[in-house]
């Protein structure tokens, strides 16, 4: 039996790296999209008005298709601006349906004598992307035309982990944010439904090391080093601001926030790309949902000073979901599994005791005398909660890639992770 092909659809982001020379026409495109789900808005409260009932999206193209503010953009970006307001006003009766009467319906994007810019969305007919040179070409609407040029031509940069060659992408938005213009890329890719082999790979999350990696046999620590001196840096430079409010924080927090989910992604990506190479078709994640709840005494759970601190910087939810998706792509399943008593036990005789980890970040089992980084001792018993025969099968297994495992750092002019030795990392 033929297995069934798949496809995911994600969403890329970019920045524009030549903001200056098209920012006026974009900007002509957003305050037209915004006019002209005014013009629609304005028609579709007539037609409540008179008949009770809201014209859906057909009936609003081919009423408007002749208007001017229609023709201002290429006619798949006025469609997707009218297909919006559609669904905005069947959103808003739903609720009014159901009882909802603080329900409101969608209002005019107007503020006083201006407009704001709305998101302007190129469909297949209205982009052209050269990935080579990193640009991509957008369509302006017959009204618009006439100004300068028939199109506008955006060069970009997405995170440096990112090739949009590998994908088919469906649909541009360019959307106004944080007083610039960026692109959005909306792709879909076949995933084939071979995985890489038939291996299990364990991951424990911690707070020095952000991952530990178990091949059995082989092991990998991802410390978290940058992500730690990204939000010291960040942190101090925050508080040297007069205004936690002003537009210096507003930045630094950007700039933080990119430099940490770049990390997340460059991580991801590093781990996802090991177990292609060893033919890893599952890949165990220790689940820590519940590592901010209280203790079983009801008190705050205590990571040490350091812990506490980074934890709330620290997106292990999102890290996960990350690495889901890349590893979907890969056709590696993942599961996540509990991570109870996984940093106790010996992952190599099973014994069990909460004193086993000693300074330095070891493990030393008093049971059968094996020594291995406490890190990957628990990616280890974390591999076996899906392999529960291995510890305890009598074999004679060497254990000490326990102990000595490799070591990827994030290398901060690179924007990747490589072995420690190939690292030679910048100051912030």
């Amino acid at each position: 039996m033929k297995p069934e092909i798949s496809r995911t659809i994600r969403t890329f982001e970019a920045t524009i790296t030549n903001q200056q020379q098209v920012c006026d026409d974009l900007n002509q495109l957003g305050w037209a999209a915004s006019k002209l789900w005014n013009v629609g808005r304005y028609y579709t409260q007539e037609q409540w008005d008179e008949t009770g009932e809201i014209p859906d999206d057909g009936e609003l193209k081919a009423e408007l298709k002749g208007h001017e503010r229609y023709t201002d953009l290429h006619s798949q970006s006025s469609q997707r601006v009218l297909e919006e307001l559609a669904e905005a006003f069947n959103g808003w009766f739903g609720k009014r349906r159901n009882g909802d009467d603080r329900a409101r319906p969608p209002g005019y994007r107007k503020h006083g004598d201006s407009h704001p810019r709305s998101t302007v969305s190129f469909k297949a007919a209205g982009f052209k992307h050269d990935a080579q040179f990193t640009r991509v070409r957008l369509s302006k609407g017959r009204n618009l035309k006439e100004h300068r040029s028939d199109f506008i031509l955006c060069e970009y940069q997405t995170r440096p982990d990112v090739d949009l060659s590998e994908w088919d992408i469906q649909q541009v938005r360019a959307v106004y944010k944080r007083d610039e213009w960026r692109l959005q890329f909306v792709c879909r890719t076949t995933i084939g439904p071979e995985p890489p082999g038939d291996g299990v790979a364990g991951v424990d999350l911690g707070i020095c090391n952000f991952a530990a990696v178990s091949f059995g046999g082989e092991s990998v620590l991802y410390p978290g080093g940058a992500l730690k001196e990204d939000e010291y840096y960040f942190g101090k430079k925050h508080a040297e601001t007069d205004d936690s409010a002003s537009r210096e924080a507003e930045r630094l927090d950007r700039k933080r926030t990119a430099r940490r989910t770049h990390f997340l992604h460059a991580l991801s990506k590093a781990i996802v790309e090991e177990c292609v190479e060893r033919g890893v078709g599952t890949l165990v994640v220790g689940d820590l949902g519940g590592i901010r709840e209280d203790d079983e005494n009801g008190e705050p759970r205590n990571w040490g000073d350091h812990g506490n601190l980074d934890l709330h910087g620290w997106a292990f939810d999102r890290f996960t979901t990350l690495l889901d998706y890349k590893a979907e792509a890969e056709g590696i399943e993942v599961e996540l599994v509990s991570e109870r008593d996984t940093s106790k036990s010996c992952s190599a005789c099973g014994h069990t005791d909460g004193n086993q980890r000693v300074e330095r970040g070891l493990y030393v089992c008093e049971a059968c005398d094996s020594v291995a980084n406490a890190d990957v001792n628990g990616a280890e018993n974390i591999r076996q909660k899906v392999l529960p025969s291995l510890a305890t099968d009598g074999g004679d297994r060497d254990n000490g890639w326990l102990a000595q495992p490799a070591v990827h750092l994030f290398d901060r002019s690179e924007g990747v992770f490589a072995p420690r030795e190939q690292v030679v990392n910048r100051e912030p």
